[in-house]
């Protein structure tokens, strides 16, 4: 593809519903004009979403930081007999997301390769207290690499495992643990957590069930932009066939406290420039989240101008897994903060909960 005349033709595929192919996305990441780019984008998100930019009233809790899956590029894993490493009980988790004032929306969990915790047994029994005690609040529990763990220790089918905690409560799983959908990225940075097949088809199972999911890129660490691309198509593609992706939500990768330091951060023009290749690459997916903890507030409101269309939430417990990996952004901030950020960038603050209804007040 050359110049200007590539990108006028990609413009007509976009503007004309046609969905982009692979050349597409490298182009758009190599050679098109940043400025352009991020218009076209734009134009998509208003398209889809008007002027809003969406926040969620959210409760954050990493459960444990004992994991033994080994990845490369994580900072926030520890082995049992580490010093720093920790495991709530039962008890707590329920206290935590019971505790006043429970007017939130969304419990998000993520916690690690835990041999003591991660497991069917343990967790349906806190999930049905969980929703009896705040029936209000959506469960967003686990990427589908715990639930490959779990299933994998159970002995049972991704969907055996799946209606268990669907039925015990479970709203959405998370879409972390996607890394990048590539194997010989995969073999580098995480060779003992789920397969890019395994990961993708966790979640097929999820969306066949009623399961709405969320789906992520860790960007900027030892990936092409060649396999950056091929994780977007192969995240439209099952969209295509499944429908049950609710958010996509590019990760920059954080390099401090793990074994891919030399890699650095990422720079904001290719945050800026992979919010928008997203938005134009994943035409099926309806939102696209400029993550304010993972970029800091001030970028994310610039990702509002290049296809984003929500920030994520208030985060009333610190979130410790960016921390870890030397992310020196305030992990919570009050709803009034992301409402003037979203104002300032100039857009309407919309308050949704986990599936994106709008809740209100606002």
């Amino acid at each position: 593809m050359n110049g200007a005349p590539a990108f006028e033709a990609i413009s007509r595929k976009v503007r004309s519903g046609e969905p982009l192919g692979r050349a597409d996305g490298v182009y758009l990441y190599t050679e098109a004009p940043f400025h352009a780019l991020g218009k076209l984008a734009h134009q998509v998100r208003t398209e889809k979403n008007g002027n809003r930019a969406y926040y969620v009233f959210k409760r954050y809790l990493n459960t444990t930081n004992i994991c033994y899956a080994g990845c490369k590029f994580c900072s926030f894993a520890a082995h049992e007999k580490e010093a720093r490493s920790y495991r709530m009980t039962a008890g707590d988790i329920v206290a935590r997301a019971c505790a006043e004032p429970a007017d939130y929306d969304e419990l998000h969990i993520v916690g690690g390769h835990d041999p003591k915790q991660t497991s069917l047994e343990y967790w349906i029994p806190v999930i049905e207290e969980l929703h009896r005690r705040v029936p209000h609040v959506q469960l967003a529990l686990f990427t589908a690499a715990e639930i490959d763990y779990m299933c994998k220790r159970a002995r049972c089918t991704y969907e055996e495992g799946l209606r268990l905690l669907r039925d015990a409560g479970l709203t959405s799983l998370n879409g972390g643990g996607a890394e990048i959908l590539v194997a010989r990225v995969r073999k580098l940075v995480c060779p003992r957590k789920a397969s890019a097949e395994e990961w993708l088809e966790v979640h097929r199972v999820a969306h066949r069930l009623g399961i709405k999911t969320n789906c992520t890129m860790l960007y900027g660490h030892v990936e092409t932009i060649e396999e950056r691309v091929e994780h977007l198509a192969l995240l439209r593609e099952l969209q295509a066939e499944t429908g049950g992706f609710k958010c996509f939500v590019p990760l920059a990768f954080h390099p401090e406290g793990n074994d891919l330091e030399e890699y650095g951060w990422t720079g904001g023009i290719d945050d800026l420039r992979t919010i928008a290749v997203s938005r134009l690459m994943l035409d099926n997916i309806d939102h696209i989240k400029a993550y304010w903890i993972s970029y800091g507030i001030k970028l994310a409101q610039l990702g509002l101008h290049f296809g984003a269309d929500d920030i994520d939430g208030t985060v009333d417990n610190e979130q410790r897994i960016y921390r870890e990996a030397g992310s020196t952004t305030d992990q919570s901030t009050p709803a009034q903060e992301l409402k003037r950020a979203i104002k300032e960038a100039g857009f309407e603050p919309t308050r949704r909960n986990l599936l994106y209804a709008v809740m209100e007040p606002a």
